[in-house]
């Protein structure tokens, strides 16, 4: 236990030896940011994941076998703008791929662009039609493929901010007093909380106080990240320069 709580504080407080940092606390927020959206996009747009891209797959299965309440197209309209902002995130990590705060804070800021646009059709309809509907539904998509994409190229391990059937794999498989190495165990509980605790946010705002609200809270997250980012990229290249200097 000693040992998964001192992980935890490393993960949320990097120390300064540690390759990855600042990264880590950064991929966290993002993982809640993914469970915020993913309940905004299930419980308003329609029984569909922007996020979770497997949830996407096994409800396009279930909808062709006829299950109520599913929606073969929406499913698709959801992986294939997930598919094309991953193919920009990819495009964003190999133009920034050897400066990976930098990298984190051009992908935050791409992505909170898009959930912006998302919050501005939200807000200026009455009431979501087909139209409006599948517009939310590929910006929320483009905006977690990109964001998918980043945090795979930043390599953070156990901190992909979208998926976690490897980290929950990892988390039992690695239990020490079974006889694992028992790595990481802080950090991938921290993932798990984190994406539920967004999850049950998204549905308290959506549910409870106001859709629109469910929109703004990962945009301000997502801002939040990048000029976190952008100040730690900045004292890197003053670092880096006075390094020159001398």
């Amino acid at each position: 236990m000693r040992e998964t709580l001192r992980d935890a504080k490393h993960t949320l407080l990097p120390p300064h030896d540690d390759p990855h940092a600042p990264l880590p606390p950064l991929l966290i927020v993002l993982t809640v940011v993914t469970g915020l959206v993913d309940a905004l996009s299930y419980l308003e747009l329609g029984r569909v994941f922007v996020a979770n891209m497997t949830g996407n797959v096994v409800f396009t299965g279930f909808a062709l076998a006829g299950a109520p309440g599913l929606s073969v197209a929406a499913s698709l309209a959801a992986l294939g703008a997930f598919l094309i902002g991953a193919a920009g995130g990819g495009r964003l990590g190999v133009v920034f791929g050897a400066r990976r705060v930098r990298l984190l804070w051009v992908g935050a800021s791409v992505q909170a662009a898009l959930l912006a646009a998302a919050l501005i059709v939200a807000a200026a309809v009455h009431g979501l039609g087909t139209g409006e509907r599948y517009t939310l539904i590929l910006l929320l998509g483009l905006a977690m493929g990109l964001q998918n994409a980043v945090a795979r190229r930043l390599a953070v391990p156990d901190l992909t901010t979208t998926v976690l059937s490897q980290t929950l794999t990892g988390l039992a498989a690695d239990i020490r007093r079974l006889g694992g190495t028992g790595s990481r165990a802080g950090r991938r509980l921290l993932s798990a909380i984190a994406m539920a605790l967004g999850a049950f946010t998204g549905a308290i705002l959506v549910l409870r106080v106001h859709v629109l609200i469910a929109f703004a809270a990962p945009v301000a997250l997502l801002i939040g990240t990048a000029a976190v980012a952008y100040r730690f990229d900045l004292r890197e290249r003053r670092d880096r320069n006075a390094g020159e200097t001398v």
